[in-house]
């Protein structure tokens, strides 16, 4: 039987699959939620070491959008040359910056980025995930993205959405865009 909510419940949204769209749909509730006055955090679990545009344009957010970068870059492709320790190391570290930004009361909306993708990858565990959604705040929402959702995560979110890759311009040998891959 589900409990009732009120409008001013928080809901726990999940974008996760193979296509591309997870932290691009995470980033449209965030300008969305601060034109109606909210306040977002966004902290990056995987994404770290390179320069993305949303780096640039969050600051013209702030202080209504506060994003940290706490991973250390993708692990184990492209140009990872840290230890897997490392990569543990950060995603503990971002785990505990979560968990202080929620404390604060300050956001509306904490976007854990990639997260799913830290999970799956085993730099951190999916129990303390779930600990920090089971004992979020009844008024905050999250929203979890990266591929690989598992089915504890997916099974305490209120929304779920697959995004599905049907054709990719790096297949096509077509390398990443400046605006619209990073």
């Amino acid at each position: 039987m589900d409990k009732k909510s009120s409008s001013q419940d928080g809901i726990v949204i999940v974008y996760t699959g193979n296509g591309k769209g997870k932290t691009t749909a995470s980033l449209g509730i965030a300008l969305r939620a601060i034109g109606h006055g909210l306040k977002v955090c966004m902290v990056q679990f995987i994404k770290g070491e390179w320069h993305y545009g949303e780096l640039n344009s969050i600051k013209k957010l702030e202080p209504d959008f506060e994003l940290i970068v706490a991973g250390k870059g993708f692990i184990g492709i492209i140009d990872d040359d840290h230890a897997f320790e490392e990569h543990v190391r950060a995603a503990k570290t971002a785990l505990s910056i979560v968990e202080q930004k929620i404390s604060v009361g300050t956001f509306d909306i904490v976007i854990l980025d990639e997260i799913n993708y830290a999970v799956n990858l085993g730099v951190i565990k999916v129990e303390d995930v779930m600990k920090i959604v089971q004992n979020r705040p009844k008024n905050l929402s999250l929203i979890l993205t990266g591929n690989h959702a598992c089915e504890e995560i997916i099974s305490l979110a209120d929304l779920v959405t697959e995004m599905k890759e049907i054709k990719h311009p790096y297949k096509k040998g077509i390398k990443a865009k400046k605006g619209i891959d990073f």
